[in-house]
């Protein structure tokens, strides 16, 4: 016998260890504090880091080629400092593997810590919804995440496997 209630298609909020700006939930329909405790979601207040600084963002190396391994004894300060909203721990860390590959790809380092990058890559992200549009090669209605108005020459499957093949 199937029933209905807080047991079914979903982990239910009641019994999840995580609070609610802890997990991607946020990322896609993000709510406060309150937004969060009225709807009976578990809240957790942040973890209150106090790093002591050793370097400001604005005097690092504009080009990695000038970084030394040293940085990887700094504790360097964030670029938004804690004045936005996105979870900024104001201070940051780079790890040997992250020196290594900034090196590899030839990239400057960071300037934001990471919840402030993870948050910048997330605004890149398309909507979570579809758009209805023509295929641009043999106008098939198709359903696709790039909004109407955006640039991008969208294919259906078929044209996009010619296209690519």
């Amino acid at each position: 016998m199937i029933k209905s209630g807080e047991y079914g298609e979903f982990f239910p909020f009641s019994v999840s260890p995580f609070p609610y700006w802890d997990t991607v939930a946020q990322e896609h329909f993000p709510l406060t504090k309150e937004e969060v405790l009225a709807k009976g979601y578990n809240w957790r207040e942040p973890t209150v880091r106090s790093y002591i600084v050793t370097k400001e963002w604005h005097d690092l190396p504009g080009s990695i080629s000038e970084v030394t391994d040293e940085i990887l004894k700094e504790t360097i300060s964030c670029e938004h400092n804690g004045e936005c909203a996105e979870q900024c721990t104001k201070a940051f860390k780079i790890t040997p593997a992250e020196l290594k590959f900034y090196r590899e790809m030839n990239i400057p380092l960071p300037t934001l810590c990471y919840q402030c990058r993870h948050a910048s890559r997330v605004k890149t992200r398309n909507p979570l919804k579809l758009w209805d549009r023509a295929c641009a090669k043999c106008a098939v209605a198709i359903k696709t995440s790039y909004a109407p108005e955006r640039p991008e020459v969208i294919y259906c499957e078929t044209c996009y496997n010619a296209e690519v093949a």
